[in-house]
């Protein structure tokens, strides 16, 4: 046989090839790269289940077995504690004494909404605590199924954008502590090479330290995270309270802020006071929402309920309390009252005394440890866990947060903080759609379910299932969702200040949270009242409580052999799913 030429019969490597086998390893080559890549990207277990078989069960979505539940009362009490010592909650105060209220009635409103905190909190949080499920999988009691991925969602976005904010304020804390070591004109000394108006290079390296530190917590699971908090409220109280200490020493007492009668009387004075009280709400709407996620792994029911119920209005208020002493005796100091605890540190550091960088340097480093945590409760581990339902086959927990990290990251958030001066306004103004689904989770579990859940039919998409409802949606759900954000739309336009509108719509708005949560409880009754859903376990309006303890360490096995889909065999838990 004679040499073909190398036009029509090429040579790769040395190795001759037919035309037709160069065409299809050509066209078979990027696509087996790309399924090995994805292949490699899959979660342990996951390969031969399918997405809707992993979406319905997998490791960070079952019920938590009792050797996962290990949060007690006092970690419970460790997590509010450590959560309430940080830069917002410092400042929720502020809104009241600006607006013309003494700071002392300012403080009562302080108790007052974190007083409704806690009463909401505790209620999201027993469908966790007795059935150790997280809110991706309780919510399908509500709507449904499939028509749960709409509220898991919601979360995911508001998480991931959290995420980025609070890493920028904590960015703000690194800079400090920098400074504190270096220099106060550090920022000066290092040249800006970004010429944005959001943010310099200093800047922009101080968010970098932060964001990077906080990655070691993301890799810890739920259930070991405890360890953060209980460190974190040991700490940041400490740092708290030296803070209040060495600024009223400095001014030599509490400053005239403490003193100062209100400037507002009538109608004016009881909307300011409304205000006050709301800010604590819409602060922790997203938490109030998601609070299952942390109480699944509650060793027993009472370690989730006074812990939470005592713990929050107290060391909240403490902590308000602390700001606006602070932030009175920052008056006497420098004839300014700096609501933000940053800003005070940073004219700590005008004298550049060794003491004062100490000083400033540890209680920075408090504050930005608070950051951390607060982060990782209230994001990373929310937008993880949520993200476990909406892409199973390639992420965990573990991975949801270090995706939530890196978007929250990628959108830049100090151009967000500074850009628009609205951008917090709606993050604000979130509360009204995050309300709207607490208040028809409540309504399905408490006056709907009586508390009672058929647990395995949460893990199953077909009609045998008493939360499949139509196609998996409630439709009822929905109808009583959309109910309950539609008294506050026109409110939040005026708030985003591009229309004017009514000031009853301005006055419904400012009571969102309840205007948002109570209609869509009360739509969800009388929609059932009329059109019964499927899984309610009686009368609606009969007075009776279903709710028990669940024993679920044989769930996973007990599941898949009823199905007939896996057999008996001994595995790593994290390869535990279940096919539906």
């Amino acid at each position: 046989m004679s040499e073909s030429t190398s036009e029509n019969n090429p040579k790769t490597f040395g190795v001759s090839v037919s035309q037709e086998q160069i065409s299809v390893t050509s066209n078979e080559r990027p696509s087996s790269k790309f399924k090995r890549v994805l292949d490699k990207l899959q979660i342990k277990g996951t390969k031969e289940l399918s997405f809707s078989q992993l979406f319905l069960y997998n490791y960070d979505l079952k019920p938590v077995e009792e050797k996962r539940r290990t949060w007690g009362f006092l970690n419970f009490v460790c997590f509010w504690l450590a959560d309430s010592f940080n830069v917002n909650t410092w400042q929720i105060a502020a809104t009241g004494v600006e607006a013309g209220m003494n700071c002392w009635m300012t403080w009562l409103t302080v108790w007052l909404g974190y007083g409704f905190v806690a009463g909401f909190i505790v209620l999201s949080s027993r469908v966790g605590t007795y059935y150790h499920t997280s809110f991706p999988v309780s919510c399908r009691s509500s709507f449904g199924i499939w028509g749960s991925l709409w509220p898991v969602i919601n979360r995911v976005v508001m998480a991931c954008v959290w995420f980025g904010v609070q890493s920028s304020i904590g960015g703000n804390c690194v800079q400090l502590m920098l400074k504190a070591i270096f220099g106060n004109d550090l920022d000066t000394r290092i040249k800006d090479t970004i010429h944005s108006d959001a943010i310099d290079s200093f800047g922009l390296l101080s968010f970098f330290i932060f964001w990077i530190c906080q990655l070691p917590f993301i890799y810890l699971h739920p259930h070991n995270v405890r360890h953060l908090f209980t460190v974190k409220a040991i700490v940041c109280p400490i740092a708290g309270f030296a803070f209040l200490i060495w600024t009223m020493v400095k001014a030599g007492g509490a400053g005239p802020v403490v003193r100062q009668p209100a400037t507002i009387h009538g109608s004016a004075y009881a909307w300011a006071f409304i205000n006050s009280t709301m800010n604590a709400l819409s602060n922790f709407a997203t938490l109030i929402v998601n609070e299952p996620d942390f109480t699944r792994m509650a060793k027993k029911p009472s370690a989730a309920l006074w812990s939470q119920f005592i713990s929050i209005p107290i060391f909240f208020s403490v902590t308000c309390l602390i700001g606006i002493l602070v932030s009175s005796a920052s008056h006497l100091l420098y004839g300014e009252t700096y609501w933000d605890p940053l800003d005070v540190l940073t004219r700590f550091l005008d004298h550049e005394k060794s003491g004062s960088r100490a000083g400033v340097f540890f209680i920075a480093l408090g504050f930005a440890l608070a950051q951390v945590g607060t982060n990782i409760s209230a994001n990373s581990i929310s937008a993880g866990t949520d993200m476990t339902a909406l892409f199973p086959k390639f992420i965990n927990i573990r991975r949801g947060g270090f995706i939530c990290a890196i978007i929250g990251m990628a959108i830049c958030p100090w151009n967000l903080l500074t850009s628009s001066s609205m951008f917090t306004t709606y993050l604000s103004a979130y509360a009204v759609f995050l309300s709207s689904i607490a208040g028809v989770v409540f309504c399905d579990y408490y006056i709907l379910k009586k508390g009672f859940l058929k647990l395995r039919d949460l893990y199953i998409a077909d009609n045998s299932s008493a939360y499949y409802y139509w196609q998996g949606i409630n439709l009822r759900a929905f109808t009583a969702y959309i109910c309950g954000i539609l008294p506050n739309i026109v409110g939040f336009v005026g708030a985003t200040k591009t229309h004017t509108v009514p000031i009853g719509a301005t006055r419904v708005y400012e009571l969102s949270f309840f205007t948002g949560y109570i209609p869509a409880a009360l739509t969800l009754v009388v929609i059932n009242l009329i059109w019964p859903s499927k899984g309610i376990p009686g009368k609606i309006l009969e007075k009776k409580w279903l709710e028990e303890w669940q024993n679920v360490e044989e769930f996973g096995e007990f599941f898949a052999h009823r199905r007939g889909d896996l057999e008996p065999k001994e595995t790593d838990p994290r390869e535990d799913f279940i096919v539906s």
